[in-house]
């Protein structure tokens, strides 16, 4: 017959696997509970902006989808539309432009160093792709062949 003492060992062991079985458990719950709750958040802020934009005059709506261009990331300006509008790498050559040494017209390998890019060809090539899509919706303007600065800037 086995003693009270090696029962009651036997006992305590299993009770410890369960315990750490457990918190095995509680820790995979934990992981699933952050991850959910980030994506709840994603979608809270989505539903959120979504709710403001669609909150604003139809008439704003409809002349910032009226002024885009299919397939583009920068719209025709408008009169008041902000700097904020187009994608992000058009907002930093707008912002380049802008600035004091902008304003008297600057070179694609110029508004790349500014950007802080290497100054290769396919850089500079990609400024001024970006440059001259920013001239066509006027958000800049090309004071001579591959000079560019902003709309009210005065040429150099």
């Amino acid at each position: 017959m086995p003693s009270v003492l090696g029962l009651l060992e036997a006992r305590e062991k299993k009770v410890r696997e369960e315990v750490a079985r457990l918190y095995e458990e509680a820790e995979r719950v934990q992981t699933a509970l952050g991850e959910a709750e980030r994506a709840l958040q994603r979608l809270t802020d989505a539903h959120a902006t979504v709710a403001e934009v669609l909150a604003e005059p139809p008439a704003t709506v409809a002349e910032a989808v009226r002024s885009a261009v299919a397939g583009s990331v920068v719209p025709r300006r408008t009169e008041g539309m902000a700097v904020s509008v187009p994608a992000p790498d058009y907002q930093r050559i707008v912002s380049v432009l802008e600035s004091e040494a902008g304003r008297e017209g600057m070179r694609c390998r110029q508004l790349a160093v500014a950007l802080g890019l290497q100054v290769v060809p396919a850089k500079a090539e990609g400024v001024r792709s970006k440059a001259k899509r920013l001239v066509e919706r006027g958000w800049a303007r090309q004071v001579r062949p591959g000079v560019f600065t902003v709309p009210g800037a005065l040429p150099g």
